[in-house]
């Protein structure tokens, strides 16, 4: 059975130390139903598409939304097929974890990987591929010079080597690993396997979200593990294909400290940055439970809101250090705003005014 070889470093302990950290404060704090869904369908819109662009997928940012929202996008049949695809793989994934929740049997199955393959795959593999495993030898190619920069094993290992992943996984001893190394190992054993013809990425990406999600780390369903890696594309490939071809006799021996370290960082940043907007937002709420009654604040309002919170007061020269990008005329707009709504009050003459809160 697999037995990866890694060790527990400084740099993956402190980001683990922040993702549950983050973790915490995301799957505690008070949010209305308007931000909680807002939330999870922002984290869908990211992870299709830095999960497809990550792939070459073409499609902008935008593209994708008016996908998502079935709005009609000039575009290639191909690009737009992978959005409907990969949006419809979390909506699997979504229900394998509901399913499994209400067992007490924790089971990842060779069938759900396949499914989540063939939903990956529709209408642009071949059905004999879709879902199948390859049946030839595939190479990693540098897109610029054309060199093989990585060889996945022989087609006739394939099967074997997915029944030791799926062993593992499902290993009482696995069960005990921290969910965010487990679905980092996850990611880069099907990266290395290479189990099928296309679409090996986002069907590593899609099986390590599960698993998180098994695990009880679906994090309200806000964050998405692809934008990380999307920033910096030459580092995700790189990192995996440096494990990759490290010189060993038994390819249990590579070394996958590198590739967790990387994997671990990229999950802290992500739901760092989660954990900044639910604070954010968490202002919201508190909102309501003064004033009886739900509003709903744009970005700019509850940047000044946790300011407020932090500091106590704002001056107007406070306003370039906060939003650099807007005018002071914008900010004072949103200020208005609050203090009409009994949020904050002012004090003070124009130039010297003072606001805090109410």
């Amino acid at each position: 059975m697999l037995v990866p070889k890694y060790t527990i470093t400084n740099a993956i302990l402190k980001n683990i130390g922040v993702i549950d950290a983050s973790r915490e404060v995301i799957i505690n704090a008070p949010l209305i139903p308007a931000w909680e869904a807002k939330f999870k369908k922002e984290a869908i819109e990211r992870t299709v598409h830095h999960g497809t662009h990550l792939e070459g997928n073409g499609l902008t940012n935008e593209e994708v939304k008016d996908v998502l929202d079935g709005k009609e996008v000039l575009a290639r049949d191909r690009d737009i097929q992978e959005i409907i695809n990969y949006r419809n793989v979390l909506k699997f994934i979504d229900l394998i974890a509901e399913q499994m929740q209400h067992s007490k049997k924790y089971n990842f199955t060779l069938e759900t990987l396949l499914k989540i393959h063939a939903i990956t795959t529709d209408k642009i593999l071949h059905p004999d591929s879709s879902g199948n495993f390859r049946m030839a030898q595939v190479v990693i190619k540098n897109a610029e010079t054309g060199q093989i920069s990585y060889m996945p094993p022989p087609a006739a290992e394939v099967p074997f080597l997915v029944e030791d992943l799926i062993n593992w996984i499902n290993d009482d001893e696995t069960k005990d690993l921290h969910p965010v190394i487990k679905a980092g190992i996850i990611h880069y054993e099907i990266s290395r396997i290479h189990p099928f013809l296309d679409g090996n990425g986002r069907t590593g990406r899609a099986a390590a979200t599960l698993v998180m999600f098994l695990d009880g780390y679906d994090i309200r369903k806000f964050f998405s593990l692809e934008e990380y890696f999307d920033e910096n594309p030459m580092d995700y490939y790189v990192t995996l294909q440096t494990v990759s071809n490290q010189l060993v006799l038994d390819t249990h021996e590579r070394d996958l400290t590198p590739w967790l370290e990387y994997f671990v960082k990229g999950v802290a940043i992500e739901l760092n940055r989660v954990k900044e907007k639910v604070k954010r937002v968490s202002t919201d709420a508190r909102i309501k439970n003064k004033l009886g009654a739900q509003i709903e604040l744009n970005e700019r309002q509850m940047i000044i809101m946790e300011f407020l919170h932090r500091h106590g007061s704002m001056q107007n020269r406070d306003f370039r250090k906060i939003f650099p990008d807007y005018s002071d005329d914008t900010v004072l707009r949103e200020m208005r705003f609050l203090k009409k709504k009994g949020l904050l009050k002012k004090v003070g003459g124009t130039k010297k005014a003072r606001y805090t809160l109410s």
